[in-house]
This record gives C-alpha cells, structure tokens and sequence, in this order.
C-alpha cells in the first residue's frame, strides 16, 4: 500500500472561517500537491457528500472524503484550524480538525473504505487524538496518521 499522507499533506495553524472554506482549502491544496486535477470538481464531490449527511465525528474532528475522477490519486490531507468551525457532526460540537480522504472514482470501492474505516479506528483512540490535538509537528502528525491507516 502506497503512503496516503506525508508532511508536505498536514497543514497546522490555520485559521479558516467555515466548513465550505476548509474543503475549499484541502481541494486547492490538493491541486499544489497534484492529487486533483480540478479542484472546484473535488471541491463539488467533497460538498455532495457533505449533503448526503454530516462528516463531523466528535471531540472536534472532522473526516471529509470525496469520490472523483478529479482526484487523481488517493490521499489523506489534514488540516488544523486555530479556532472551531460551524459543522455537523455527531456529538453536536463544531470542528477544528479535519482529516480529508480523497480517492479517485475508480478506487472507489477498495481503497475508499478501507482509508474511512482505519480513520474511524483512529478516531476511537484517547491517544490518537491526543497526539495529534496536542501536536504542531506537521511531520509527527503525518506518521502517526499513516501508521493508523497503514495497519493490517
């Protein structure tokens, strides 16, 4: 299994106003890092599955994920925000930590539910979350996001 997430893919500090801003934000990113060959297509597949029902998780963390055959390679983008933002989520709680999964239609199946539910399994864990709520380390909250969805 190929990496899904390297320093270069964590981005700590920002301060993004709204749910719509951050995807908005993880798409043009994705773009600089050429995962997306357009991001207003990813941007429209992030926003579709954000209608189908809320991606918030809980205690602050947010797990996007798009389908597209605008996204070109599989990958995982996370994004801490300096503040929380307005977003669905399962305990009612607004979000300043998304962890974006983008998978190319064509890996729709395979890689995308295995990268949503090792993310899950993440987000179960105190000490996950922990590490990286507690860390700027872009580079550290890069390895410990690839360990998780690395394990067999």
């Amino acid at each position: 299994m190929s990496q899904f997430v390297t320093e270069a893919n964590v981005f700590v500090g920002q301060s993004i106003a709204s749910r719509e801003e951050l995807i908005r934000f993880v798409c043009e990113k994705a773009l600089e890092l050429g995962y997306v060959s357009d991001a207003d297509a990813a941007y429209d597949a992030f926003m579709a599955r954000e209608d189908m029902g809320e991606t918030g998780m809980t205690d602050g963390f947010a797990v996007p994920h798009a389908k597209s055959t605008a996204i070109t390679a599989p990958a995982v983008l996370v994004v801490k925000n300096d503040h929380p933002v307005e977003w669905p989520s399962f305990d009612g709680k607004p979000v300043d930590i998304a962890i974006a999964l983008l998978v190319p239609d064509d890996e729709a199946g395979n890689t995308h539910i295995r990268l949503l539910s090792k993310t899950a399994v993440l987000l179960m864990r105190d000490e996950f979350k922990n590490l990286v709520r507690g860390s700027e380390d872009a580079k550290e909250i890069a390895a410990a996001v690839e360990a998780g969805i690395s394990e067999e």
